[in-house]
C-alpha cells in the first residue's frame, strides 16, 4: 500500500508532464525551420575581450529603452522611449520631450528639412516635426501591414531605406522570430517626393540596423540571426545586386552606423552562441516558444560589445566591457568626435571618446 501510495506523485508527474508537452506542442506560435548557422568565431582574434567600453559615462532619460541615437546639426541629439516618447538631449545632460508616437520608436534619423525620420515597430516609417506633430509615410507594403518596422537611413536624394525584421512577429514578442527561424525579415527603399515604395531583400533572419556606404553607393542591412551583414548596390555595375559585406560575428548585429569616412559601427547586445545551439533543434524551440518571456530570454547571453569596420569589411575597432557597465547596446552612433550608445535595457544613453583602432 505505502508502495503504491509512493508510486502515485511520480504518476501524476509524469502523466502531467505529457499533457503538458502535448499542450504546448500544439499551442506554440510558431512553425520552427532548422537551419545552419554560420561559422561562429566566438569572442577570439579581433574579437577578443577588453574593457574599452568601461569607461563610458552615461545620461538618464526619463523612460527605459533609448534603442538608437541620431545626431542633430545644432548639437542636439535624439532619441526614442519604450513608452513611445521622442526625447531631445544635450550633451551635458538636458533631457525635453520632442513628441509621441503613440508606437515603439526604434532607428530615428533627421532628414534635410529638419524632420525627424522614425522607424517605429509597431506604426510603420514615420515623420515627426519640430513641432512633435506625426505623419505616417509608409505603414504596409502589397497590401499587407508592416509588422516591425526597425531602422532606417537616408540618402543625399532624401530616400530613406528602412528595415522590416519579420512578417511573422512584432516587436513584444521579437524571440519568437529567432525560435522560429522563417527568415522573413526584409530591406525597402521609400521615395517621400513621390510615395514609392520598392523591396530590396528579402528572406533575411530577423533584418535589423541600416546604413548607407560612401556616396550612396550600397546600402547595408544587418541580419541579426546568422551573425552577418548583407549589402544591396545602389550604383556602378552592381546595381541591383547583392553580397555579403561581414560575416561571422560573434554576436547578434543590431543596428549600424557610417561615420562618413571609412567606418561603420555595429552594435551587439548578445552573444550569438544561444542563437546557434537550438538551430538544429526544432521541437525543443517549439516548446520553449510557450514559456514566458523571462524564460525565452535565458539563450541570449548579454554583453557590451560594439564592433568598428572599414568600408571594406575589416574589423579595426573592438569595444567591450566584461562589467557591463552599459549593456545591451543596440546602436552605437558616431556625432563628431563622440560615440552614442543605445540600449533597449537600459534607462540612459552611453558616451565615450571615438577611439582610433582600439583592440
Amino acid at each position: 500500500m505505502s508502495v503504491k501510495w509512493l508510486a502515485l506523485p511520480l504518476t501524476v508527474v509524469v502523466v502531467g508532464l505529457l499533457v503538458w508537452l502535448g499542450w504546448a506542442f500544439l499551442a506554440a506560435p510558431i512553425a520552427p525551420a532548422v537551419w545552419q548557422p554560420p561559422a561562429n568565431p566566438g569572442l577570439t582574434g579581433p574579437f577578443s575581450p577588453n574593457s574599452a567600453l568601461a569607461t563610458a559615462d552615461t545620461i538618464g532619460m526619463p523612460e527605459l529603452g533609448p534603442e538608437d541615437v541620431a545626431c542633430g546639426s545644432d548639437g542636439r541629439l535624439y532619441t526614442g522611449l519604450e513608452d513611445g516618447r521622442i526625447v531631445g538631449f544635450s550633451p551635458g545632460g538636458e533631457v525635453i520631450d520632442i513628441g509621441h508616437t503613440a508606437g515603439r520608436p526604434l532607428g530615428l534619423m533627421l532628414d534635410a528639412e529638419g524632420d525627424l525620420i522614425i522607424a517605429d515597430a509597431y506604426r510603420g516609417l514615420l515623420r515627426m516635426g519640430v513641432d512633435g506633430a506625426v505623419e505616417t509615410l509608409v505603414d504596409s507594403y502589397g497590401g499587407r501591414p508592416l509588422r516591425f518596422v526597425d531602422d532606417l537611413d537616408i540618402a543625399d536624394d532624401g530616400t530613406i531605406y528602412f528595415s522590416d525584421a519579420s512578417m511573422r512577429f512584432q516587436y513584444h514578442n521579437n524571440l519568437l522570430d529567432f525560435y522560429e527561424g522563417s527568415m522573413t525579415g526584409r530591406l525597402f527603399s521609400f521615395q517621400p517626393d513621390t510615395g514609392e515604395l520598392k523591396l530590396l531583400l528579402a528572406g533575411l533572419f530577423f533584418g535589423n540596423g541600416v546604413a548607407l556606404g560612401p556616396d550612396d553607393t550600397y546600402v547595408l542591412v544587418n541580419e541579426t540571426g546568422l551573425g552577418r551583414v548583407q549589402r544591396v548596390w545602389l550604383k556602378g555595375p552592381k546595381a541591383g545586386t547583392s553580397d555579403l559585406f561581414i560575416e561571422h560575428l560573434p554576436g547578434t548585429p543590431d543596428n549600424i552606423n557610417f561615420d562618413g569616412d571609412n567606418t561603420f559601427w555595429i552594435a551587439m547586445p548578445s552573444l550569438r552562441a544561444g542563437v546557434d545551439a537550438v538551430a538544429k533543434q526544432p521541437l525543443l524551440r517549439r516548446l520553449v516558444s510557450v514559456l514566458p518571456k523571462a524564460l525565452q530570454e535565458a539563450a541570449a547571453t548579454p554583453v557590451s560589445f560594439v564592433v568598428g569596420v572599414t568600408a571594406q569589411g575589416e574589423v579595426i575597432a573592438n569595444l567591450q566591457d566584461p562589467g557591463l557597465n552599459y549593456n545591451y547596446i543596440t546602436s552605437a552612433t558616431p556625432c563628431g568626435d563622440t560615440l552614442w550608445l543605445g540600449s533597449l535595457h537600459m534607462s540612459a544613453v552611453g558616451f565615450l571618446p571615438v577611439q582610433e583602432n582600439p583592440q
